[in-house]
């Protein structure tokens, strides 16, 4: 229930974060980077819907056409994101924009959308949009590669944004904020997935191998190996976990063998039990 509760928080902080950037920074400064967000900005000076009502709008269409075709879970999941961002643009459309800037605007507010979209793909959901539309037409044409049709999917509302807007420097902008929400969310993704693997030369492998698997939730490999310089017998445990969990770890360890061998290596990917990989 805690980590659920967690889940759900960061989800909701993700989410006021996208909200943010597409009310306070995006659209006040005509600022289009694909997605439901940019089309909603496109909507908004081309017809006046609201850019609040206009996501729900464009999620629900989609969501519906998706209900046949991706599932019921994977719906649901995305109505409760999708309906929060919705309820959160519309609040911070009250606000005055931070800036009036469209550099700026562009700069920061990208890097607030990509911030805010990596932490809600960290607990394996999504704000909809694009992402739904993206993995409509991945159903319909599986050949295709998501990356590709997202991106794909970006630059025609970009393309929009000409229509709609008659300059070059709107398409410009739009493409520079959807490259940096883009490297936002690869760096958050891949800072969140980075892991720790632990090497631990001891006398007591056994003993201290039953203490971790007992008292925490990580697995531990247990490998015979020999000292070269002191030519006995020893036991090697390798065990994968995440930075937080380090200080706990060691403490345990030194306190079933003092003397201990410790090496921890920077692992980039894990891929298992406890340890999660957006796709």
């Amino acid at each position: 229930m805690k980590e659920r509760i967690k889940s759900y928080v960061i989800i909701l902080f993700g989410i006021a974060i996208t909200a943010m950037a597409i009310s306070l920074f995006f659209v006040p400064n005509k600022v289009v980077s694909g997605g439901a967000s940019g089309l909603s900005t496109v909507l908004y000076y081309t017809v006046g819907i609201k850019p609040s009502l206009a996501n729900a709008l464009i999620n629900v269409v989609l969501l519906i056409l998706s209900l046949f075709c991706l599932g019921k879970e994977f719906v649901l999941k995305t109505l409760f994101s999708s309906g929060i961002l919705s309820l959160f643009i519309e609040l911070f459309s009250h606000f005055p924009p931070v800036t009036d800037n469209v550099l700026l605007a562009t700069i920061f507010g990208a890097v607030l959308y990509g911030s805010g979209i990596g932490l809600v793909l960290s607990q394996k959901s999504t704000t909809g949009g694009t992402d739904i539309l993206g993995r409509l037409i991945q159903y319909f044409f599986p050949q295709w590669k998501i990356g590709k049709i997202l991106l794909g999917v970006d630059l025609f509302v970009i393309f929009l944004s000409f229509i709609t807007f008659k300059t070059t420097e709107a398409v410009l902008y739009g493409i520079l904020a959807l490259f940096i929400s883009t490297t936002a969310i690869d760096w958050l993704m891949k800072s969140l997935n980075i892991s720790k693997l632990a090497f631990i030369i001891t006398d007591k492998g056994q003993e201290i191998a039953e203490l971790l698997i007992a008292t925490s939730p990580r697995g531990v490999t247990l490998v015979d190996v020999k000292g070269v310089y002191s030519n006995t017998p020893k036991k090697m445990m390798i065990c994968a976990l995440k930075e937080s969990e380090i200080p706990d770890f060691q403490r345990k360890i030194l306190q079933g063998d003092k003397q201990a061998f410790i090496i921890y290596s920077e692992s980039q990917q894990i891929v298992g039990n406890g340890f999660y990989i957006y796709e």
